[in-house]
């Protein structure tokens, strides 16, 4: 018992903390309620955190909304990017970015 080998260290994982996943989710939740979205999918890598909205399933990502670390004091660690993969919006703020999101759940309402 005097052998005590320590764990390999793994590499730290970028995530998104509880206000920014409450902010996804919140847009989320009503675009599903909305009946654009279906399904989603979280990926946390090294260097980026991804939340991408799909359609269906079986179908690309309509929206992925990224946060990439590195880019804090360039251009800004958020981005939305479209279903080509096109950068949509980048920001500082993650609200500035789910923004266009925002303005696809407004309707006109008649008075």
């Amino acid at each position: 018992m005097s052998n005590v080998t320590p764990l390999p260290s793994r590499a730290p994982q970028t995530v998104f903390d509880r206000v920014e996943l409450n902010a996804i989710l919140n847009v989320y939740g009503r675009m599903v309620a909305a009946g654009h979205w279906r399904d989603y999918a979280i990926d946390l890598g090294t260097d980026a955190a991804t939340f991408a909205a799909f359609r269906r399933a079986s179908e690309r990502p309509e929206v992925q909304v990224m946060k990439v670390p590195a880019l804090r004091n360039k251009q800004g660690m958020y981005a939305l990017l479209g279903e080509a993969g096109a950068v949509l919006k980048r920001g500082h703020e993650l609200s500035s970015v789910l923004a266009p999101l925002e303005r696809k759940l407004l309707k006109l309402v008649e008075a």
